[in-house]
């Protein structure tokens, strides 16, 4: 009998906040043997063997590079991770007790050509002949104090490598880091909004608000909603771009808003303009787009398992949570504006209603805290098949979108 497992990424930025690989994390499914923690051995041959030959790297990471943690059994034993790639680099853990037979296999590790990472790393002078051999050395700014932080760096810049910051939480703690000259950075710090008394939101956010409220507006007619769309060009054109492509399934070329919404229908022409409408902010970094991107697919995915739940909902549910950290307004008052059902506001604001458990799901799977929360068995099964279905809709939908704003010259047919 096979064993279920999850598979999740944390992503980890460079200084503009751009992605440059994510670490994989890995959980058996069984949560009640894992929730005290899961063999470590186990976890590492399960992330290696399930990312590289089961699904493809590519499916998890695309182009990025993949942080894989390893215990001293798969640094010591010859054989037991694949070649080296440009795209692998091995997580050498914290707990690892570093002996002449540890250090003379990461000295052959290296030679073959792997990067070489060390985690919630500690200084001590011992260490540096490991250090000598790291390209990338991860602080865990938690478990230190900011001087014990200051001194590491003195101590490690002497050093040719590069330095991570890691459970970067907030955008405070990451303009700390980046004062402090770190050159990577790893946490959930693009997901908070960067709240600052008294200042005013930008007006081009205002008339997203504005136009956002007006399309979950339950009294909004189908030709206002009609005017809506048309009125905002790049939006129209994004989504009839993104309807015909091969994306989206349709038995006829859609050619005009109107006929989009008589094709497919109010409210999926509603969801997706909305969600447009938030991809097309322009002074946020792309990881927070994908996601909301992908919190939206797994909400809709999983709603789809229950008759009783819209997956459209679902979606927009998935879509907004992502929404204070978009605009840099607090929920609460970014909410207020908007005419939402109450099981969308309940899910958002207060954690109740039957679409909170599906927005918890998300979220746990996203930071890998699956232990939190009580999976039943279908979706221990397909889990797996939703995140990565999820990851790959939001890099179809980016791509997309990229390739609608490239296209945004061209003559374009009145809507």
């Amino acid at each position: 009998m096979r064993t279920n497992y999850y598979l999740g990424r944390q992503p980890i930025f460079d200084l503009e906040q751009r992605v440059i690989g994510y670490e994989l994390l890995y959980r058996s499914s069984d949560v009640q043997t894992t929730s005290a923690g899961t063999d470590g051995d186990t976890a590492t041959s399960q992330v290696l063997l399930n990312s590289f030959w089961e699904m493809g790297l590519k499916k998890i990471v695309g182009e990025q590079l993949a942080f894989v943690n390893l215990t001293r059994k798969f640094i010591t034993e010859e054989g037991l991770i694949p070649p080296a790639s440009k795209q692998l680099v091995l997580e050498i853990l914290e707990d690892i007790e570093i002996d002449d037979e540890v250090l003379s296999a990461v000295a052959r590790l290296k030679a073959e050509g792997y990067v070489i990472a060390l985690d919630d790393f500690i200084y001590h002078p011992k260490l540096q002949p490991l250090v000598r051999m790291a390209d990338i050395i991860k602080i865990d700014i938690l478990a230190l104090s900011h001087q014990k932080i200051d001194e590491h760096l003195f101590a490690l810049r002497k050093f040719p490598l590069k330095l991570l910051a890691e459970k970067v939480e907030t955008p405070e703690e990451f303009d700390w880091c980046k004062s402090r000259g770190f050159d990577y950075y790893q946490g959930y710090f693009l997901c908070k909004p960067r709240l600052i008394s008294g200042r005013r939101m930008p007006s081009s956010r205002i008339n997203l608000l504005r136009i956002m409220a007006r399309l979950q507006d339950p009294e909004l007619d189908l030709r206002q909603l009609e005017d809506i769309i048309s009125q905002d060009v790049r939006m129209g054109y994004r989504l009839l771009r993104y309807i015909n492509s091969a994306a989206y399934i349709t038995n006829n070329k859609i050619d005009s808003i109107h006929h989009a919404i008589t094709c497919l229908g109010e409210k999926e022409i509603r969801k997706w303009a909305s969600l447009l409408l938030l991809t097309g902010i322009d002074d946020k970094p792309e990881e927070l787009v994908t996601t909301s991107l992908i919190r939206a697919k797994m909400c809709e995915l999983l709603a789809a398992n229950d008759s009783q739940l819209s997956p459209a909902t679902a979606m927009l549910v998935g879509m907004l949570s992502t929404l204070d950290a978009m605009l840099d307004q607090p929920l609460t008052d970014l909410l207020e504006d908007i005419p939402l059902h109450e099981d969308v506001r309940q899910a958002l604001l207060d954690g109740h209603g039957p679409y909170a458990a599906l927005l918890e799901k998300t979220l746990a799977y996203e930071k890998g805290a699956w232990e939190n929360i009580d999976f039943d068995d279908q979706e221990q099964t397909s889990l797996i098949t939703i995140f990565l279905r999820a990851i790959e809709w939001a890099d179809e939908m980016l791509a997309h979108i990229h390739g609608a704003a490239d296209n945004s010259t061209k003559p374009r047919q009145a809507y």
